[in-house]
């Protein structure tokens, strides 16, 4: 394939790039200042004032109708060609901001799920939300014993009349703090094998007899959540796709997941400002760009961005099929998130002591981002599939390998 933008795509990428540059300075302060701008991850952030900045930034997207240019126009989206989409994708990440403003897990993954499998129902008293920020959505998969093994949660839902009753507990669910809605996987048979009995459940967030409690990680951020289910009442309304196959519906979203997990990564803005770092410090007692070692790794790091950037552009030719994404998001995911953990560590092991040195210590470079980076990165090689997984993944359905 050609991936030589045309001259009308390039006028494209300068009135996307207008947008997101302008929306940005005015909703967080400057350019590309987002609320983590290092890993455009705003799942992390819970100091109020951030998160209004980034409410606002979402809503200025939406009003300049780039909030969810993957999504089709019937549903509010932008109906972008896959081209459009990569270069808004390229435009946003060499900026570090989020893709989809307040609302990620809502717009990458759940409303294209609902699109799919929902009723029409559904989508219609929610996706219009998700576009404007008036429903912020989390996603309650994992449990304290079925992380990896995501077929192996225990949380039920009993049917009663016309709601269902769920009893349980969920962990590591990102933005749950801030959630209006979830989408919840629950056991609806706990007779049925793991992989059946289970249904996807849409869950009001403010229902009684939800918990939720805040998970501080390494880095000092509380992103995460432990959520707690007692007696919670969820309308039979609410349940997508059929009752006790919600795993079916999980796989979709995983799917999508998957995708943005490791593709959508700024993992090319992070290597750029790993190049400039080496331009301001001394690697072996001589300026780090003329050590060899150095000069060597920069190049394989870059070289393997762009390689990235190459597997996001083919990765969305499914879906603008129409299609669910493959198992092609695998390779992304987990190519994506181990750069991404090497690139990190490539810096601490560049800056030596001084790569140690916490956000606000005397001597700290950069402020210390350094360090921070190297303490989350080991996170996004286990969130949303653990590289572990992807394995997996890769060598039994690509490579038709026997189960290990």
């Amino acid at each position: 394939m050609d991936f030589t933008f045309t001259p009308e795509q390039e006028v494209y990428r300068g009135k996307l790039r207008a947008s997101l540059e302008k929306n940005s300075a005015e909703a967080f302060g400057r350019k590309g200042d987002g609320p983590s701008s290092s890993t455009a991850n705003q799942l992390d952030v819970l100091d109020d004032r951030r998160w209004s900045q980034l409410l606002d930034y979402h809503r200025r997207l939406y009003r300049d109708g780039i909030v969810a240019l993957h999504w089709p126009k019937e549903w509010g989206g932008g109906g972008a060609s896959m081209i459009e989409q990569a270069i808004y994708q390229d435009e946003a990440l060499r900026l570090g901001l989020p893709l989809y403003g307040a609302n990620q897990l809502a717009i990458d993954r759940i409303g294209p799920t609902l699109m799919h499998l929902g009723t029409e129902e559904q989508k219609k008293r929610h996706l219009h939300k998700m576009l404007t920020g008036e429903q912020i959505w989390c996603q309650g998969y994992s449990e304290p014993n079925a992380g990896s093994d995501l077929a192996g949660l225990q949380t039920r839902a009993v049917l009663d009349g016309d709601t269902f009753v769920v009893n349980g507990q969920k962990v590591w669910t990102s933005l749950a703090h801030r959630a209006d809605w979830q989408v919840l996987l629950v056991r609806t048979d706990p007779s049925a094998p793991k992989h059946k009995g289970i249904s996807y459940l849409l869950v009001d967030m403010h229902s009684p007899g939800i918990t939720v409690r805040p998970l501080v990680q390494i880095t000092g951020d509380a992103g995460f959540n432990e959520v707690f289910y007692d007696n919670v009442r969820v309308p039979k309304e609410n349940l997508v796709g059929e009752l006790n196959a919600g795993w079916q519906v999980s796989i979709a979203t995983l799917m999508y997941e998957r995708v943005s997990g490791g593709t959508r990564h700024p993992v090319e803005r992070t290597i750029g400002e790993l190049i400039d770092l080496a331009k301001t410090v001394e690697f072996q007692g001589v300026p780090a760009t003329s050590h060899p070692y150095v000069r060597q790794k920069l190049a394989q790091f870059a070289t393997e961005g762009r390689c990235l950037r190459l597997s996001r552009y083919r990765s969305l030719t499914s879906q603008l099929k129409g299609k669910l994404p493959g198992v092609e998001s695998s390779f992304g995911k987990l190519f994506g998130s181990e750069l991404n953990l090497r690139v990190a560590m490539f810096a601490d092991e560049m800056l030596g002591p001084y790569g140690a040195l916490a956000p606000g210590s005397l001597g700290a470079v950069e402020g210390g981002r350094w360090m921070n980076r190297t303490l989350a990165a080991r996170a996004f090689t286990i969130a949303a599939g653990s590289s572990e997984i992807q394995h997996n993944i890769i060598g039994e359905r690509v490579l038709k390998l026997p189960k290990g």
